[in-house]
């Protein structure tokens, strides 16, 4: 293991009209224990490995980020929470990201292509395991299936479907 498990709390913004969404594009605060980083990344190309522009950078204090880019027009689009551990071998590039959420475990393979499809074959997953969708992606597909209505992919709101509560809609991201 090379990052012991953290809890995140991620925030997607947009335009109130979605503009960066309708460009594939996204913008996100991630609050992972005590760090806090902005993401920018650029619209992903087709295939079956997701390639993107990502750039990222370090924040003091996401709280007050949050504040700045709701003063900038910004809005919260969709919000998701997880667990992640982060496991790297020693001598490679690539890292392998276990991600628990409300919804169920991903594993994420970050790395070259080549790297990719060794460590895929590795642990026992095929070409044909492999998906680029995005959380929002999986977590509206799973709301689908489940007949709920698509909300934040947070340990609260599946509490909350759990029981049987109410959920507030909200704009995709």
């Amino acid at each position: 293991m090379s990052k012991r498990r953290v809890f995140e709390i991620n925030a997607v913004f947009d335009t109130p009209r979605g503009a960066l969404w309708r460009k594939g594009c996204l913008l996100r605060v991630r609050q992972a224990g005590r760090l806090g980083i902005l993401t920018y990344k650029g619209a992903a190309g087709a295939g079956r490995y997701k390639e993107r522009e990502e750039l990222e950078v370090e924040v003091a204090d996401p709280r007050t980020l949050n504040e700045v880019l709701a003063r900038l027009d910004f809005v919260p689009a969709f919000r998701y929470e997880k667990y992640r551990t982060e496991y790297r071998r020693p001598g490679e590039a690539g890292v392998a990201m276990l991600d628990e959420t409300p919804i169920g475990t991903y594993l994420e393979l970050e790395g070259a292509h080549g790297w990719i499809d060794r460590n895929a074959r590795r642990m026992g997953f095929s070409e044909s395991d492999y998906s680029t969708a995005s959380y929002y992606s999986l977590y509206a597909g799973y709301c689908r299936l489940h007949g709920l209505p698509v909300t934040h992919m947070t340990w609260d709101q599946q509490a909350s479907t759990d029981t049987g509560a109410k959920r507030r809609p909200h704009r995709r991201p």
